[in-house]
């Protein structure tokens, strides 16, 4: 198709536009073709001379007017015209500064054919080109076909993998090069370096720092600011302090990277320290500076220090950069301060896709999903491009809430935009799919996954567990294990988990013992509150007290707590007792405790008892979490908590649940008026029941929602006996699946009974 703008030539005299494909010059090369050239003003003459010196190729180059430079070196080639090496080195350097991979590969293909392929200078052009438009792969075979090579080759093959996280392969070439006897530069110390970095791989990087000091560039500043960095990534903190104050010139990045070392130990206090430092001789903080230090405190919730440092900020002037106002809204989130966070990204005179990532971020932290997901909607009514991280963000808040209709309109929207081949992003819906109790769904993401990763097949496994399906859980550890893919620490918190809601003692307790043994996987607190919680399930509270009693760590309150769930299912009064001792000396305001040694007192008989705790409760000044459910309707999640009649259908959500009560007590439901502390009278026992928050979002979803369709809700707490016991009987009055993830497990109700076998 003609470009009216750019034609291949211009008639001389009358400088009309002229085409390749047009008559007039086809005639001409036809001409030319049959050796009638012409002179003086012929095509051949008007090529070379245009051509010839390569300066025609390199204007449109620098103009981005690539393809058509490209186009006239290919018609020289065709006409058998010489270009200078200069001509396609310019070529090069456009496809490499415009990515351009594909013309990239048409220039390669004219220097082999001009058989220029053994030029050092192009072969390293060549080299950088594939290596700057991602294909490490010609990168390499260009190299290794060269003949000989300079430390400019080296380099370059060596950044191509290190900036492709190919960090091992980056440091081989390193020592390879040395081993062919040509000293690397300034350049190459630098790039070898970071690829140590990023591994992280201390052992070569102080290998690499001998050779730096045998060659005498420890004293470059930008080698030294390397060094600095590299040291603190790879954990190694004291030695990267040694190299920066060893340094006899420092700049601002020197700064900012032993800055950068100490913000990612989480030492925010001695980064914060050098800050000062920095400013008391005279170096001027860049952006780079202020973001660091931003996202240190935000780490840590330091609000303090971070307010502090947004006053610098204003007074450096720095407070309208778009980036540092992107690490503000991120740290003020992060800190729990989501109005201030609001504030700075309202008054952003510009916002991009991390402005707005960080505020969706912001909310999905702070529990506050509905506002995530009505950002989000703005984002695309202005038309910014959400990236893979909005994406991840977002189907996070989706699962904190359950909205499963909602997450499966982002998968929609991810899988328009592309980004549902990255990892990270799969991982992500997996997990939404398996908390927003669609394991089915969650199952087939998994499945069609291009790519899998240990937390892919960790998402799976804890969607497995989280469903009481020990067995699946199992099975697809050992399909893990055969394609040698290495469970961590996080499979087998999800596969003991997996194995204590199944009941699947031993062979859980066989998992536990291997660990360590045969895949050298450490038991974090975690892993020992699995196995307390294993064999507590199962009755054998005796063997878990005395698994507690022998940990090699000493127990926290999780593990105390999971002691004391088990005792009050199988009201065992004395551990509980014990367990409950020990869980509010280590946590004397968990709620949760009192809540369940007076379950046990209750379910024993010792009602003078569950009057004395309730007492010791209120002099602690304790209070129990207000339980909150959440159910999605109509594309829009609706959130209920105990005695709730502020929604706007509540009275026909009453007049429901009044209906479905009568109609339990008809088939013989009784209230289990032990699950409510209040000390009232047994009417108003009943009444507070009623009104549990997952028994009010199941009766919206009946009115809300077709005969038939299952209904899915969301508990912020355990779901409590009397719910669990009536959310089974309405699964059979009404003819419904009912789904419900509490803060244990998912439930799933149908024709009466519950997956969790009554037992979470």
């Amino acid at each position: 198709m003609k470009n009216l703008r750019y034609p291949d030539f211009k008639q001389t005299s009358t400088h009309e536009g002229l085409w390749i494909e047009g008559p007039w010059i086809k005639a001409k090369v036809a001409t030319m073709a049959s050796g009638q050239t012409q002179s003086g003003g012929g095509l051949k003459s008007r090529v070379s001379d245009s051509l010839g010196n390569g300066e025609n190729v390199s204007k449109p180059c620098q103009e981005r007017r690539l393809k058509e430079a490209l186009h006239l070196v290919e018609l020289m080639v065709q006409q058998n015209i010489q270009a200078p090496i200069s001509t396609y080195a310019c070529l090069l350097k456009g496809c490499t500064r415009r990515k351009a991979l594909a013309e990239g590969r048409r220039v390669h293909a004219l220097i082999v054919q001009r058989g220029l392929d053994s030029n050092i200078i192009l072969g390293n052009a060549l080299v950088n080109m594939y290596a700057k438009c991602g294909s490490v792969l010609d990168a390499r075979q260009v190299f290794d076909s060269m003949p000989e090579h300079d430390v400019f080759s080296w380099t370059t093959v060596i950044s191509a993998y290190a900036s492709h996280s190919q960090g091992e392969e980056a440091i081989n070439l390193y020592q390879q090069m040395q081993q062919t006897g040509i000293l690397p530069n300034r350049v190459s110390f630098v790039v070898v370096l970071k690829a140590c970095a990023r591994i992280p791989a201390l052992k070569q990087g102080k290998q690499v720092h001998s050779d730096i000091i045998k060659s005498g560039f420890e004293s470059d500043v930008i080698v030294g600011n390397t060094l600095v960095d590299m040291y603190a990534k790879c954990g190694c903190i004291e030695r990267a302090l040694l190299v920066f104050n060893n340094m006899h010139k420092r700049d601002v990045v020197s700064w900012n990277a032993m800055i950068a070392g100490y913000a990612q130990q989480s030492l925010v206090k001695e980064a914060l320290g050098l800050y000062g430092n920095m400013k008391e001789e005279c170096v001027q903080p860049n952006n780079v500076t202020y973001v660091v230090l931003l996202k240190a405190c935000a780490s840590v919730a330091a609000l303090e220090i971070g307010k502090q440092l947004h006053s610098d900020i204003i007074k450096s002037g720095f407070e309208s950069n778009v980036i540092i106002e992107n690490a503000l809204v991120d740290m003020y989130a992060k800190c729990g301060c989501i109005e201030d966070a609001r504030q700075i990204f309202n008054n952003m005179h510009e916002r991009d896709v991390v402005s707005l990532t960080a505020m969706i971020a912001g909310y999905a932290q702070q529990g506050l999903g509905k506002e995530a997901l009505a950002l989000y909607k703005q984002m695309k009514q202005e038309g910014v491009q959400p990236n893979s991280v909005t994406y991840v963000v977002l189907l996070k808040a989706c699962a904190s809430l359950a909205a499963l209709e909602q997450g499966k309109q982002l998968h929609s929207d991810i899988i328009k935009s592309g980004f549902h081949s990255d990892v990270i992003v799969g991982n992500t819906l997996v997990d939404m799919y398996a908390k927003c109790l669609c394991l089915e769904d969650a199952r087939r993401v998994f499945n069609n996954m291009h790519q899998r990763n240990v937390v892919s097949w960790n998402a799976m496994i804890a969607g497995y567990a989280q469903h009481g399906l020990g067995k699946d859980a199992l099975a697809l550890l050992e399909r893990m294990q055969r394609e040698n893919i290495k469970p961590n620490q996080v499979t087998y918190v999800s596969v003991l988990s997996a194995c204590s809601h199944s009941g699947i003692v031993d062979k859980g307790r066989h998992l536990f013992d291997s660990m360590r043994r045969d895949h050298g996987v450490a038991p974090t607190m975690d892993h020992y509150a699995c196995m307390v919680d294993l064999l507590g399930r199962a009755g054998r509270l005796a063997d878990a007290e005395d698994f507690i009693v022998k940990m090699p760590i000493q127990p926290n309150a999780v593990v105390w707590m999971t002691l004391l769930g088990a005792a009050r299912n199988h009201c065992h009064l004395e551990i509980g007792r014990r367990a409950f001792d020990c869980v509010v000396k280590l946590e004397p305001e968990n709620a949760a405790a009192y809540v369940l040694l007076s379950n046990i007192y209750e379910a024993v008989g010792r009602r003078d008892e569950v009057a004395k705790l309730r007492k010791e409760m209120n002099d602690a000044g304790v209070k129990k979490v207000p339980g909150c459910s959440w159910i999605e309707v109509g594309n829009q999640v609706h959130a209920f908590v105990a005695g709730d009649a502020s929604h706007p259908q509540s009275k026909e959500i009453r007049a429901e649940l009044d209906r479905l009560v009568g109609l339990m007590k008809e088939v013989g439901y009784m209230p289990d008026l032990s699950f409510v502390l209040h000390d009232v009278d047994d009417e108003k026992k009943e009444n507070a029941l009623f009104g549990h928050s997952e028994k009010l979002a199941i009766s919206f979803g009946l009115i809300s929602t077709p005969p038939g369709t299952p209904i899915r809700i969301k508990k912020n707490l355990r779901i409590c006996g009397d719910c669990h016991n009536a959310t089974k009987i309405i699964s059979k009055l009404v003819k419904r699946e009912i789904i419900a993830r509490d803060a244990n497990r998912v439930h799933h109700f149908t024709d009466g009974f519950c997956s969790c076998g009554d037992y979470w």
